[in-house]
């Protein structure tokens, strides 16, 4: 009888060991989940609009190139479309001083994608908020004046950058849908990525040269989104009070 509890208690010991150790992992690892989260959006911090509730946001990055843009406002203009966002690097709106006037005549929302394009992840916060000042001073130039949106270079931000950009009173503006232009896959492959749009989306679109086959595909992405709800401006569904802010990672 002996023998079988010394048995038993060192089963019972080695059974102990095993829970202790897995809980301690579990906590280690659950910190470390908490930890990343918290990099990325807070309680109560600044954080970045990704969507809405009415409408649909159609939005353009530009940050080099000097084919695919003309081509594309051509062709919103043709189709009517009298809403969208652009988000223009300040180094390429600085080359292009007559395409941001296009794109201000024909009514639509200009933001902010910094100006040299850089990854703000692997910046010092300091030198985010130069290359951000850097863009904002160019666009003053092109009389763009009280641009109040930023989406950030690469999509890639952390809370260092949201903080630097609610320093200087700007939103973040993600995207809640992605076409992937930029990868050329195709026009209904692109078609398809952005048939997944409902009311409040915010869709990411680019107007660079490396997105080669977007203006081919507007006229059927304009006709698939006009039946998801109007078309507004990022700044709409802002000031409309519809957006949701949180960070999509």
């Amino acid at each position: 009888m002996n023998t079988f509890h010394t048995v038993n208690a060192k089963k019972l010991k080695q059974i102990s060991l095993i829970i202790v150790i897995s809980f301690f992992t579990a906590l280690f690892v659950y910190s470390s989940n908490l930890s990343t989260l918290s990099v990325f959006s807070t309680k109560d911090g600044p954080k970045a609009i990704y969507k809405g509730e009415k409408g649909v946001a159609i939005t353009f990055n530009i940050g080099w190139g000097d084919e695919k843009a003309k081509p594309i406002l051509e062709e919103l203009k043709k189709m009517n479309v009298t809403s969208a966002t652009f988000f223009l690097s300040g180094a390429w709106a600085e080359r292009h001083p007559d395409l941001v006037e296009q794109i201000v005549k024909q009514g639509y929302e200009i933001g902010n994608l910094g100006y040299a394009y850089s990854d703000y992840t692997e910046m010092e916060p300091n030198k985010i908020k130069q290359d951000i000042l850097k863009a904002d001073e160019i666009f003053k130039k092109l009389n763009v004046k009280d641009v109040k949106l930023l989406r950030v270079p690469t999509g890639h931000f952390d809370k260092a950058t949201l903080k630097v950009a609610d320093s200087l009173g700007l939103t973040v503006v993600h995207w809640s849908v992605d076409s992937k232009d930029w990868t050329n896959p195709g026009v209904e492959e692109i078609l398809n990525n952005v048939s997944k749009v409902k009311k409040g989306d915010i869709v990411l679109l680019h107007a660079s040269d490396s997105a080669k086959q977007t203006k081919d595909a507007l006229p059927s992405i304009v006709k698939e989104l006009k039946g998801k709800g109007n078309f507004i401006t990022v700044s709409d569904m802002i000031s409309n009070g519809d957006a949701k802010s949180s960070l999509i990672q």
